[in-house]
């Protein structure tokens, strides 16, 4: 099936023209908006004054993929897109249900590189020391406070999967009574916790927790910018449900990403897909200017205490 959509004057907004089906399969699309294959796709794309084709099939094998008339449309000026490129260009993530294969290994981005590789640790080293600096004073108030509410220690490890999918110990501010897993059971966290202590709301609330993840930054474990790292025991159950979900281990994890500004917190593996999604959107795109970006939207998301929990 084929979108034909024309953006309108507002660039924001598109203009969908119709839907051209390529077989006799029933669609989930309104009658009123399919366009009936009366002529090739250059004649319609000139009767509907179309700009643009977005190409939903999947499978491009076969006798029913006109590519012969795609190609024509594309040399004669009408912009031809995969529905996988369309919502990465338009929404900033990589739509699960249309990725394939070979899209990801002929398409661009994935791009790795000593040079790139050697920009980003400097600039995670520059970040994680400004912000020491400017947050010390509030380090240092959070362990006081979390040492009087509810005793040692002030500082939690927790083993979680980092880059090439090498496990190692992340460092955060306890936010949850020392007994929060009893019988040691990994448990997703959620809104409202009862494990939570009164300091740990305020510090999660305002992202305070995350702080310590500073010395894992200047260690070379984590990157200030990059996917949420998870524990061993979620990234085992992720990765046999999730497709694709191993591929944001190919970067390192992050104190903030593109995921945690764009997606609010969530606990499930539905969750988790949604946050995959903007998740390989990064590491197909990441680049110095994508993570000023993020950490722009971070002092924001920060201030509106959005995505806490």
């Amino acid at each position: 099936m084929f979108d034909l959509a024309g953006k309108s004057p507002n660039l924001s907004n598109f203009r969908i023209v119709g839907f051209v089906p390529l077989d006799k399969e029933s669609r989930h699309v309104p009658v009123e908006m399919i366009i009936p294959r009366t002529g090739s796709l250059i004649s319609l794309t000139n009767q509907h004054n179309i700009s643009e084709i977005i190409v939903s099939v999947q499978e491009r094998r076969g006798g029913t993929y006109p590519i012969q008339e795609l190609l024509e449309c594309r040399i004669n000026g009408i912009k031809v897109t995969d529905l996988v490129g369309f919502y990465e260009r338009e929404c900033g993530h990589l739509q699960m249900d249309s990725l394939y294969p070979s899209w990801l290994v002929f398409g661009s981005g994935f791009k790795q590189g000593s040079l790139r590789t050697l920009i980003k640790r400097l600039f995670d080293i520059t970040a994680s020391l400004l912000l020491l600096i400017v947050t010390l004073p509030i380090i240092l108030l959070a362990a006081l406070l979390i040492l009087i509410e509810d005793g040692r220690p002030v500082f939690y490890r927790q083993e979680r999967v980092g880059h090439a999918g090498k496990p190692y110990m992340v460092f955060k501010f306890r936010s949850m009574f020392n007994d929060a897993e009893k019988g040691g059971k990994p448990r997703w966290a959620t809104t409202d916790d009862p494990r939570v202590t009164r300091v740990g709301k305020i510090i999660r609330k305002l992202r305070i927790d995350e702080l310590p993840q500073i010395i894992n930054v200047l260690k070379g474990e984590m990157s200030f910018v990059g996917p949420r790292p998870e524990r061993p025991h979620f990234v085992d159950i992720l990765s046999a449900q999730i497709p694709y979900y191993n591929l944001r281990h190919s970067i390192k994890p992050g104190i903030t990403g593109w995921a945690q500004v764009r997606y609010p917190y969530g606990a499930s593996v539905e969750d988790a897909i949604e946050k995959l999604q903007y998740d390989l959107y990064y590491v197909k795109n990441h680049s110095l200017f994508l993570d000023f970006i993020i950490l722009i939207n971070t002092v924001g998301v920060v201030l509106l205490s959005k995505g806490s929990r």
